[in-house]
């Protein structure tokens, strides 16, 4: 059950926000707070998995609050409580990192809808947060202790496996999904435990695939490097134009924090919102890589 502090100067609105969550079951409210700077206060010491913020306060507003909750270290999710409508400032409020906004006055079945949505994503964010726990632990993904293996007939399989989530990112027919392909191909042959091979290991057993000598090999990887460098990053463009228009896409839910870092997402949205051009944005490869693994596995074994 989802944590939560209340950030309001208003103390009829704390009051009402906190019999909605704890007499609907939503969760429990474990702070409350009169204004910005006693709420970041509160929540380092409470740790809640969702904050609710007013925009306007006396001491400083709901932006300049979540600002410093995010230098402290608040990793959880924040939902906005104002009457302003302005869509500008509404969307500098979403690009500051805010998950929902709650419209003043409050009424209990939008208080209720948006944070039962806030909650899942707090649970999905939790779920990706143990799962990169594990992969660090691990070492990488490259693992298959307790999977019993994956049958010659289900590696031939991974081509079918992977299309629908190229679709579903966006890349599907992008030139760099053939050597993802290869790469994803070679890692189910190696069926062994150890760790995450490094990314020019897997670009030249990608090139050796095709044949040649050691130096077309060579030359045929670092051209792999680039088209998975340039199809990745047409896969987070993808995410971030969905996640700008509809935020609560299941797409966006899924597969944006899942293959990217949260800050990546975040910078991507900014730059195709405020049109800048491409380019600006770094993405982990070697994560993507790695999700798309676990993945794919998963798939193989449950499909």
């Amino acid at each position: 059950m989802a944590s939560y502090c209340i950030i309001d100067d208003d103390p009829a609105v704390r009051a009402m926000l906190e019999q909605i969550i704890e007499s609907g079951g939503l969760g429990e409210v474990v702070g409350t707070a009169r204004g910005g700077e006693e709420g970041v206060r509160v929540v380092t010491e409470t740790s809640p998995d969702i904050v609710l913020i007013d925009w306007l306060m006396p001491d400083q507003d709901g932006i300049e609050t979540l600002e410093r909750l995010r230098e402290q270290g608040f990793g959880g999710k924040c939902v906005m409580i104002s009457q302003i409508e302005d869509g500008e400032m509404v969307g500098e409020a979403y690009r500051s990192g805010i998950e929902f906004f709650l419209r003043k006055p409050i009424n209990r079945i939008e208080v209720e809808a948006v944070l039962s949505k806030v909650s899942e994503h707090a649970e999905l964010s939790r779920y990706l947060t143990e799962l990169r726990a594990s992969l660090s632990k691990l070492g990488g993904v490259g693992k298959t202790e307790g999977r019993g293996g994956i049958s010659a007939a289900k590696r031939r399989g991974a081509a079918e496996v992977l299309r629908p989530i190229y679709m579903n990112l966006g890349i599907l027919g992008e030139a760099g999904c053939a050597d993802i392909t290869a790469i994803m191909e070679s890692l189910i042959r190696r069926d062994e435990r150890g760790e995450f091979p490094p990314l020019r290991q897997l670009y030249e057993e990608a090139a050796a695939q095709r044949g040649g000598t050691p130096r077309e090999i060579e030359r045929e990887a670092k051209a792999a490097e680039q088209r998975i460098r340039r199809t990745v990053s047409a896969a987070l463009t993808h995410l971030a134009s969905i996640g700008l228009t509809d935020y609560g896409n299941p797409k966006f839910e899924h597969y944006a924090p899942l293959y990217f870092d949260f800050e990546d997402v975040r910078a991507k949205m900014k730059e195709i919102d405020e049109a800048h051009g491409e380019g600006r944005t770094k993405v982990s490869i070697k994560k993507f890589l790695q999700v798309m693994y676990l993945e794919m596995l998963d798939r193989l074994e449950t499909g």
